[in-house]
């Protein structure tokens, strides 16, 4: 009589439901469904860290369209895995976490990591729940990954005692179904018939229109509709960071080098997939206009008429068919510019020059060659990498995702290297997470090289991309372990580590001063032996080591590794990184921006945040 265990249960559920690849780390009891599933030809990703698959596995969701899937055991495992579980519900990626978790009969004795993951992660998951016995596996896998799928997405939780890992299933249980349960697509909706004529008409009233695209627009896979919307009306269109690619960065109607002027004079904006939180300043003065009507598109109701929504000019939708009815309601108007005001200008003019004058500053730092006595800046550094890159790929071809993390390399990297396709641009999202990068390098290469999941769009899935991952030192070391993971399963990803020794900023700019500044950490730590040792303040809360080699974690798994510290040294190293068939790191030696004042840009108050270390 054929029998499966619980292990094989889970492993046949995940691969009837679509899955081809998971995310974890293994420990007992989950390495039995780790090997279930290797078995039966999904793939297994194993890496150094819960918090990095974790990542991993939420973002894959968000690139496929489809629930990313991580496997982790209880106790720690999931504590650490908490971390991509709130990424996911911060951004909205469609995440099924599995955990092992204490026998049943041994719960409150004291099992081995045992600790109740359903009440701990109830408040943080769309749903989480426990497989209690071996018959309830796949219906408790199967709705979990539904409901991470369906409507908003989020992430959900199964806790898998080892007991029901480890039991046999009844005979009824062990012969596989005749036909796999592969769920169809989430169900869509259209928009309110009546919102939609309502926000048209005030779109056809406006005299600086906007159009402001979220990663719910990469998401909902919307980008050829949007595109058709714009290019028909005309309306400017301002992405989100990871709505870069939506539209074509090249796009003569693209905002983003006036960022600041486009939201601050626009009178009606049209947000597609995107929030007004701290990435939109709330929708809120002083960043915003006090008269700006602000036109929400969300899958989700509770989002429309947040903070400074317009919550009766609010629609609940599906972005694509949605913006499906804003083209056929404006199949007839194009957006005819006039004055903002008397004597004013029309606001594609306002945006044209405030755009020249942005452009040609940023312009001027990247082509400020550095003298043979300096570091390298963060514009001329990036200058050189994709004046390199470019010589190898055109841009627009689509061959390379980027992943950035870190203030200042996520920043000023968003506005140098141009995106014409959508989801390929990978950042720390509306959580600002740092340590988010090598895991997202990883899901990449899984995403657009190694495996698409049935039912994915991914229409240049054959085709390898380069993953070029600009990490700041201090994102760099969340995850660095990662390396071996990259080297392991053969990802040849190309890493730049901006390297100023530290946190926002470093301290030196030589080792010598560096480590006279070390010193003196030591010499406050005990009694000044003399007056003039008095007051000395030694490394700062934001110092890091001085010039850390990072490259080496590439070479001691065989990968290539590079130090960087002149244009030539960059230049060369992005040639061979990006050619190389292993995994690269170079480590990029930048101004450490002694004294300049750490604040945050994206913050309508930064002037108050700012600090002066």
């Amino acid at each position: 009589m054929a029998t499966a265990t619980g292990a094989q249960l889970i492993a046949r559920t995940l691969r009837d439901l679509g899955v081809t690849v998971i995310f974890g780390i293994v420990g007992i009891p989950v390495v039995e469904i780790a090997e279930e599933a290797i078995n039966l030809g999904i793939r297994f990703v194993a890496f150094r860290n819960e918090q990095a698959c974790s990542y991993a596995a939420s973002v894959y969701g968000y690139m496929t369209g489809r629930p990313g899937v991580c496997l982790v055991v209880g106790g720690p495992g999931v504590l650490h895995a908490l971390a991509g579980i709130g990424n996911a519900t911060a951004n909205n990626f469609p995440l099924i976490v599995l955990a092992g978790s204490a026998e049943t009969s041994n719960v409150t004795k004291g099992s081995f990591q045992e600790m109740d993951a359903i009440s701990f992660l109830t408040p943080h998951t769309k749903l989480a729940v426990r497989a209690s016995t071996l018959d309830s596996i796949p219906g408790s896998v199967q709705n979990a990954y539904r409901t991470c799928w369906y409507g908003r997405p989020g992430p959900t939780y199964v806790d898998l005692p080892a007991d029901i890992i480890q039991g046999n299933a009844p005979a009824s249980l062990a012969v596989p179904p005749p036909e796999k349960i592969l769920l169809p697509s989430p169900p869509r909706a259209s928009g309110d018939p009546k919102m939609i004529l309502k926000a048209v008409q005030l779109l056809k009233s406006a005299k600086a229109p906007l159009l402001v695209i979220g990663k719910g627009a990469a998401y909902a896979r919307a980008e050829a509709g949007i595109r058709k919307l714009v290019e028909h009306t005309q309306v400017p269109f301002l992405p989100t960071p990871m709505g870069k690619g939506v539209i074509p960065d090249s796009h003569p109607l693209n905002a983003s080098s006036a960022r600041s002027a486009a939201l601050k004079h626009s009178d009606v904006a049209l947000v597609l997939g995107a929030r007004l939180n701290w990435i939109l300043h709330f929708g809120e003065p002083p960043k915003w206009s006090p008269k700006a009507k602000i036109i929400q598109v969300d899958i989700c109701a509770e989002e429309i008429g947040r903070n400074a929504g317009t919550a009766e000019l609010g629609i609940v939708g599906d972005i694509d068919l949605v913006v499906e009815q804003f083209q056929h309601a404006l199949a007839n108007w194009r957006y005819t510019p006039s004055p903002l005001s008397a004597g004013g200008q029309p606001f594609p003019v306002l945006l044209a020059e405030s755009a020249k004058k942005n452009e040609a500053k940023a312009q001027k730092a990247a082509l400020l060659k550095t003298p043979s006595s300096s570091p390298l800046t963060y514009q001329r550094a990036y200058h050189i990498i994709k004046s390199t890159l470019n010589t190898l790929t055109p841009p627009e071809a689509g061959d390379v995702v980027y992943v950035s993390e870190g203030a200042n390399t996520m920043d000023i990297s968003r506005s140098v290297f141009p995106l014409y396709h959508p989801r390929q641009r990978l950042d720390a999202g509306t959580y600002a997470t740092m340590g988010v990068g090598l895991g997202y390098i990883i899901a990449a290469h899984e995403a657009f090289n190694a495996s698409a999941s049935p039912g994915t769009t991914l229409s240049a899935a054959a085709k390898p991309k380069k993953i070029i991952a600009l990490e700041g030192d201090s994102a760099f070391g969340f995850s660095a372990m990662e390396i071996e993971t990259m080297a392991r399963y053969r990802i040849p990803a190309l890493i730049f580590v901006m390297n100023n020794s530290g946190i926002y900023h470093g301290d030196s700019t030589s080792e010598d001063s560096w480590r006279s500044l070390q010193d003196q950490t030591i010499i406050s730590d005990t009694k000044a032996s003399s007056p003039a040792e008095e007051g000395k303040k030694g490394l700062r809360s934001t110092s890091l080591l001085y010039e850390t080699r990072y490259e080496q974690l590439a070479t001691m798994c065989g990968g290539k590794g590079y130090f960087a510290r002149t244009e030539e040294e960059l230049e060369k190293a992005t040639r061979d990184g990006f050619l190389s068939d292993s995994v690269t790191v170079v480590n990029v030696v930048i101004d450490p921006g002694i004294g300049k004042k750490i604040g945050f840009a994206w913050q309508g108050n930064n002037n108050k945040q700012e600090a002066k270390l």
